[in-house]
C-alpha cells in the first residue's frame, strides 16, 4: 500500500515535470534565461523542438501501464545526456542538481506502475 502511494506521487510529479518541462521548451523564446542556458550546453535552436517533443512524449508515455517501462527509461536517458552536456560545458553545479531528477525514473521503475492490481 504504502509503496503504490509513494510510486503514484513520484508518478504524478514526473508526469507534470515531463510536461511542463515539455511546453516550456516549446515556447522557449518566451524565455531567454531558458535559451542562453540552452545555447550554453549546446543545444542550437533547432534541436530545442525535438528536445520539447521528447519531453512530452515521455510524459504521455509515463502515463500508461504498457509504456511505463519505456517513458522511465527514456526520462531518464535524457537526464543522462543534459548531465552529459553540463559536464562538457563544465557546468557541474547542473549536474549535480540534475542527479535526484535522474534517481526518480531509476526509482519509479523499481516501483513498477502504481495502479495495477499484482
Amino acid at each position: 500500500m504504502v509503496k503504490s502511494i509513494i510510486s503514484m506521487v513520484l508518478l504524478s510529479v514526473s508526469a507534470f515535470l515531463a510536461f511542463k518541462h515539455g511546453w516550456d521548451t516549446f515556447n522557449f523564446k518566451k524565455h531567454p534565461e531558458a535559451m542562453k542556458m540552452m545555447g550554453k550546453l549546446g543545444i542550437n535552436e533547432t534541436m530545442i523542438p525535438v528536445f520539447g517533443g521528447g519531453t512530452l512524449l515521455v510524459g504521455i508515455l509515463l502515463l500508461f501501464p504498457k509504456t511505463f517501462f519505456l517513458g522511465n527509461v527514456l526520462n531518464a536517458m535524457s537526464i543522462v545526456i543534459i548531465m552529459a552536456l553540463a559536464m562538457r560545458a563544465g557546468n557541474f553545479k547542473m549536474v549535480l542538481l540534475e542527479i535526484p531528477f535522474l534517481m526518480m525514473p531509476l526509482v519509479l521503475i523499481w516501483l513498477k506502475y502504481p495502479f495495477l492490481k499484482n
